[in-house]
């Protein structure tokens, strides 16, 4: 019997560790305890930060899933499952086919892969042969008379470019040149054929290479591109006569560039990248309305689930040195819990429900809004059934009562319905029209459907390893998702459909002193396309008195050929308002030039 006994209570431990939840007093009543037992467990070590395509953001999927099958909520997914799976772009790797030759005076000199040159994550596939210029930072703002290309001829050649840019202290502050992105479409622009890549000793002590690194945009920079150490960049250089060292001293130290030609010398380069593609999912339940007239249409209640994993960089961490769990405790267990508890709710109310629901819980947030993009892209029921869209991010950290509600201008009646579910004044309400912005409702707004979004605000444990369970306000979590309950249930109940409204985009603090140029259009990150393809256009922006529109991919901004959203935002930022630009597009099977005239953002 001991045994007996022993084996039992090991059993329950077990059962205990990996599935807390079985022996969790479970209501459809919102709870705090219950948020709080969803949060524990999404934001546990366990689950080691939730990134999307990994195990720990798999064991979430199917935690959710399971709790919706518990819900009787209906698998409308792949094979009858609640999951949608779809593949994205995780990484990259090294392909066979890397080398680089230096060709001084026909002396060849073979450079070692991973020892002497690395190529950069978001390099094209190409082979490379001829000369080489040296270009400084690699800068051109004629603006601000700093041009690392004036004066030499880069068309048809490799640029040799140093990292970063000017200390600001040295001269005029150039720091918005300091990405590697940016540094590869200007010299495409300019004509040439290759990047290489050096980190002078004025940055680093060290002379170690670059990690390979896929920086989670889709399209290449449209040209080859490594980087070399400095080491092997004195040898390119050498019959010039300098060194990166001596040439970085004297840019600095003069305030002006330094660019040359290196006569004597040439390359011979290959680049082989291979991505790594995984598979990660969206967990979708169905709930049916119970009015013939209304079930037919959706209200959707979102959240994403996935995080930043064990961080590092290029994660999206804000402490990007430190590899550890990021925990994700309110970013976005806190909304995944909402979703749940909303979930489970209107489950055992679902008589009260006239419109349908449909539940989802989002991956591939942090990568760029992947998980809504690719279900409003590839909805597994018509879109046009969809009425609104709530959405919770980080609700987690109620303080001082203070509550952001987004989306209020995106149907007529949205403001006064927050107002009202808030008579009691629990919230201090901070309004806000615009139904675009960095999480997951924008995909369906840019659907045109009518968007809620909910948030307590940035704080100090954003996206970093500290953002964990035991710093939630669950209390403050229960009345949120009350409300948003009350919300919801009054938008099941109402005859009258949600009409979607176009909100112009809103004033930003200064803006009436900015000299950046403004287009208007949002990116659509769900698809890898070569150029940057937009979901929307914001109303009364110059894209939509263009007339472009959601859908369109812009191939070339001006003289830029567009390759992906970096190329498209260095293109923008060469312009100011008032100019006008010629703008390219591809719709459907046609492309077509619109012209554009730029503002300020209004």
């Amino acid at each position: 019997m001991k045994q007996i006994h022993r084996f039992a209570f090991a059993l329950l431990v077990v059962l205990l560790a990996f599935r807390p939840d079985l022996f969790a007093q479970s209501s459809p009543e919102i709870t705090a305890a219950e948020l709080a037992k969803h949060v524990k467990y999404l934001a546990s070590d366990q689950l080691e930060g939730r990134k999307s395509g990994s195990k720990g953001g798999e064991a979430a999927a199917q935690y959710i899933a399971n709790e919706f099958k518990l819900y009787g909520l209906k698998p409308i997914g792949d094979q009858g499952s609640y999951f949608q799976n779809f593949d994205f772009v995780a990484g990259v790797k090294l392909g066979e086919s890397n080398s680089l030759t230096f060709d001084a005076a026909g002396k060849l000199a073979p450079m070692s892969l991973d020892r002497d040159f690395r190529p950069l994550g978001f390099s094209l596939n190409e082979s490379f042969e001829g000369p080489v210029v040296f270009v400084g930072y690699g800068i051109s703002d004629t603006l601000k008379k700093y041009d690392d290309y004036a004066g030499v001829d880069v068309k048809g050649k490799a640029v040799l470019v140093l990292r970063n840019t000017p200390p600001a202290e040295a001269m005029r502050d150039l720091g918005q040149y300091s990405s590697l992105r940016y540094k590869a479409a200007k010299a495409r622009e300019l004509g040439a054929k290759a990047l290489i890549v050096v980190t002078g000793p004025e940055d680093s002590d060290t002379d170690d290479l670059m990690k390979l690194a896929y920086d989670n945009t889709s399209g290449n920079a449209g040209l080859p591109a490594v980087n070399i150490t400095r080491k092997a960049a004195d040898e390119l250089l050498r019959n010039s006569g300098k060194n990166v060292k001596d040439l970085q001293q004297e840019i600095n130290r003069a305030k002006a560039p330094r660019s040359l030609e290196l006569s004597s010398v040439s390359i011979r380069l290959k680049t082989d990248l291979n991505q790594i593609r995984q598979v990660t999912r969206n967990v979708i339940g169905f709930l049916e309305g119970s009015d013939p007239g209304l079930n037919n249409q959706l209200i959707v209640i979102g959240a994403h689930y996935d995080h930043l994993g064990m961080g590092g960089e290029g994660s999206g961490s804000l402490k990007p040195d430190t590899v550890a769990i990021h925990h994700g405790a309110d970013d976005n267990a806190s909304g995944t819990s909402g979703v749940l508890e909303l979930a489970q709710a209107f489950a055992g109310a679902k008589s009260d429900l006239k419109r349908s629901f449909l539940f989802i819980a989002f991956t591939g947030e942090e990568l760029g809004l992947l998980g809504s993009a690719y279900y409003v892209n590839h909805p597994l029921l018509p879109l046009d059934r969809a009425v609104a869209m709530i959405n919770m991010d980080m609700i987690g950290r109620l303080n001082n009562r203070s509550l952001i509600v987004y989306g209020v201008g995106t149907s007529p009646g949205f403001e006064e319905l927050v107002k009202k579910h808030n008579k009691d004044s629990a919230f201090v309400l901070k309004l806000n029209k615009d139904g675009y912005g960095p999480s997951d409702h924008a995909s369906f707004y840019g659907k045109q459907i009518p968007v809620f979004q909910f948030f307590t605000d940035i704080h100090s444990d954003y996206h970093r390893p500290s953002d964990t369970y035991d710093k939630l306000n669950y209390q403050g979590e229960e009345q949120i998702v009350r409300y948003i309950e009350g919300i919801a249930k009054e938008l099941s109940q109402s005859i009258e459909r949600p009409q979607y409204v176009a909100v112009e985009a809103p004033r930003q603090p200064g803006a009436g002193r900015s000299t950046r140029a403004y287009m208007g259009t949002i990116p659509d990150f769900g698809e890898q396309v070569q150029g940057m393809k937009i979901s929307g256009v914001r109303e009364g922006g110059p894209a939509a008195k263009a007339g472009m529109a959601g859908g369109d991919i812009i191939v070339k901004f001006g003289k830029v050929d567009i390759k992906n959203l970096y190329d498209y935002n260095y293109a923008l930022g060469e312009y100011k308002p008032g100019d006008e630009v010629d703008v390219v597009v591809k719709r459907g099977t046609e492309t077509k030039t619109v012209r554009v005239k730029l503002e300020k953002r209004n």
